[in-house]
């Protein structure tokens, strides 16, 4: 029995997020039923983190135990060949034993995307937000750099969720626009529950007048939900990158 770390992108669109549910199809389910299809086993799968209904994936990792001979590219290539056209595994390789994809994770990057523009485009319906007014995104960004270090970011988390510890380390925020797309970037050691589509929105909040762009800090500070700005939506997110 080897312990073998897959790394995956997907295309969230049709998914309930990662994590399985009894009356909605996810991209653990999908994976298992391939992971199932090529071993003749059903293996449990452990993902690297939680994503939402609609969130994408550039990188994805996720870890299961299992006989099969298969490794790197020849297991790769069978589960791809089983999988739907919106996952595919991009990687497949042994790890040890004790390796937890979420646990010894040092780091995860998201993007967020937002279409900027007067009209609306086809070809970024579903992975991105879009909003027609002009976005200031030099005021955005300096706005996101009161985000990095280590604070606690419970003002920036949604409730329901049941984290006690709500302090994380932001080592990376910044915004830039490419052509009609604004993308905001954000690496941290954790995330809480809807902490990069909350960043999103307060930031988009803050270049349309509605909250100081000076706000974060006291945002911060205060722990107060209500302060931060809207959640935007989950087209537009996609875990980038998972550094272990």
């Amino acid at each position: 029995m080897a312990r073998i770390l897959l790394t995956i992108r997907y295309d969230g669109t049709a998914y309930h997020g990662w994590q399985v549910q009894p009356n909605a199809v996810t991209v653990q389910q999908v994976m298992q039923d391939a992971v199932e299809r090529i071993t003749g086993v059903r293996s449990g799968l452990t993902g690297c983190s939680r994503t939402d209904a609609g969130v994408h994936a550039r990188m994805f990792c996720c870890a299961m135990d299992s006989e099969t001979p298969l490794r790197g590219e020849k297991l790769c290539a069978a589960l791809n060949a089983v999988l739907p056209r919106d996952v595919a595994v991009t990687e497949a390789r042994e790890v040890e034993e004790a390796f937890h994809p979420r646990y010894d994770a040092k780091g995860k990057r998201y993007v967020y995307q937002i279409l900027n523009a007067r009209q609306r485009d086809p070809f970024l319906e579903g992975y991105a937000w879009h909003i027609k007014y002009p976005l200031d995104t030099a005021l955005m960004d300096r706005a996101a750099k009161d985000l990095l270090g280590t604070h606690d970011f419970a003002a920036l988390c949604a409730s329901g969720s049941s984290v006690e510890d709500t302090v994380r380390t932001v080592s990376h925020a910044a915004v830039e626009r490419q052509g009609d797309l604004v993308l905001f970037s954000v690496e941290a050691d954790g995330f809480l529950y809807n902490m990069v589509r909350i960043m999103a929105g307060t930031l988009v909040d803050m270049a349309s007048g509605r909250i100081a762009p000076d706000a974060f800090p006291s945002v911060l500070e205060s722990g107060d939900r209500h302060l931060a700005g809207q959640t935007a939506p989950a087209c537009g997110l996609f875990l980038q990158a998972v550094r272990y």
